[in-house]
């Protein structure tokens, strides 16, 4: 016979006297219970070694030529002037802004049929496909130079801005074209799916129905194509011998001599190149990180 003895719980055993206690753990401080020094300390540092170049090109751009002020004052325009009309900075400015919308637009439309294609249809040489896109990442640039000049030499395209077009449009795809098919493979094919139903086409289903879904992924591409081809100094270097064909790296290239740089026509260039950059930015900064970021994973 089982009695309520025999099932009660055996005590637990006493401890030994001379057994330490154990020690407490320490509870790690949340993030609001940390010092704000140790947040802003850090952060006031990268502070200053970011604001810091800058402010120097300020100062050399604005300040007067052979001034070793540290304030700009009195600020002068100068060096902008300088470099706008007697550099032909104008010029530059201008191919520039052409080589960089044509190339955000050849790029954005591109990588918007090719991701299409690769989020939405299956064949056979598709893994391969992606696995070339993904190994053309490692290529370097300076690369593709020989035969790229090879290539519009024979097509008589040297000292030509399309040239730069083509290249840097080639150059920007691959990246392009896996963000563009990641972020519509995000996109239910249900919805083309009840469109088709509703009497509609391929095409005009996905004008309809998806296109609008992807403006942030579609902004992240083309701002990207654009920065970059905004920035990219080999291409234009290599494929443009005419003065009046160069873009703004190019033209600011030439400020430095092997002899003596002007500081503040080349501080006043580069304000000049940065300022379309940072506008963009400014106004695209909450598509651009939604429409990397959605590209980036399929949900």
């Amino acid at each position: 016979m089982i009695t309520k003895e025999a099932i009660a719980p055996a005590p637990a055993p006493a401890r030994a006297d001379h057994e330490p206690p154990r020690p407490a753990r320490k509870r790690r401080p949340a993030w609001d219970e940390v010092p704000r020094w140790q947040i802003y300390l850090p952060l006031g540092i990268y502070l200053v070694f970011t604001l810091v170049p800058f402010y120097w090109i300020l100062l050399f751009a604005l300040r007067p030529a052979g001034s070793t002020s540290l304030v700009p004052w009195p600020m002068t325009s100068e060096h902008f002037e300088k470099v706008w009309t007697d550099r032909s900075f104008g010029t530059f400015f201008q191919n520039s802004v052409y080589v960089g919308v044509a190339t955000l637009v050849m790029t954005t439309l591109v990588a918007l049929a090719g991701g299409y294609a690769l989020a939405r249809f299956d064949f056979k040489v598709k893994r391969v496909f992606m696995l070339g896109l993904l190994c053309s990442q490692f290529v370097p640039g300076a690369l593709l130079l020989v035969p790229l000049f090879e290539i519009f030499a024979e097509l008589q395209m040297i000292n030509s801005l399309g040239s730069v077009i083509i290249a840097e449009t080639v150059f920007q795809l691959p990246l392009s074209i896996i963000l563009i098919s990641n972020f519509i493979k995000n996109v239910p094919y249900s919805l083309e799916e009840a469109a088709w139903v509703d009497g509609c086409g391929r095409f005009r289903a996905f004008r309809i129905v998806v296109l609008p879904l992807l403006r942030p992924g579609l902004i992240a591409v083309g701002s990207f194509a654009f920065v970059h081809s905004w920035n990219h100094f080999l291409f234009a270097l290599m494929f443009l011998n005419n003065q009046s064909k160069q873009t703004i790296p190019v033209g600011l290239n030439s400020l430095m001599s092997a002899d003596s740089v002007d500081l503040g026509a080349l501080a006043a260039g580069g304000i000049i190149a940065a300022v379309p950059v940072v506008i963009v930015f400014a106004f695209i900064q909450k598509w651009l990180i939604t429409g990397f970021s959605a590209g980036a994973v399929k949900g």
